[in-house]
């Protein structure tokens, strides 16, 4: 792997798992804005729960070294979530600037992926 590669892939797993760990905290939390958000997209509040203790394992799985499977399971999960997150937003016809947030992690999640180390991906049979 090139040193150009490794500088963008900790860049974006870090600002990555920046992003993941920090909402996570809030969801888990479960601050008032992030209420107001699960009541204005329709969701239960107890999804915050669920999505905020994923989002922390998830960072965890991401930076740990070794388990690529484990690995190929979280960025799946990132993935679905911040895709679902932008269908969420548009499915209640919120306005361009609450696309940001997932869209950057949807982002970084693919960048991250797509630049992992050789020892960090599945080996092929």
């Amino acid at each position: 792997m090139s040193k150009r590669n490794k500088i963008i892939y900790w860049i974006a797993t870090l600002w990555l798992a920046l992003g993941m760990a920090s909402t996570g905290i809030v969801q888990i939390l479960k601050m008032k804005e992030e209420t107001e958000m699960m009541a204005h997209l329709g969701y239960p509040f107890y999804f915050l729960t669920i999505l905020g203790i994923w989002k922390i394992l998830g960072v965890i799985a991401i930076l740990i070294p070794k388990y690529p499977l484990l690995k190929e399971w979280t960025y799946a999960g990132f993935f679905f979530a911040m895709s679902g997150a932008i269908f969420s937003h548009f499915a209640v016809g919120d306005s361009g600037i609450a696309y940001f947030g997932p869209a950057l992690l949807l982002v970084l999640t693919v960048i991250s992926w797509y630049f992992r180390p050789i020892e960090r991906k599945l080996k092929s049979n």
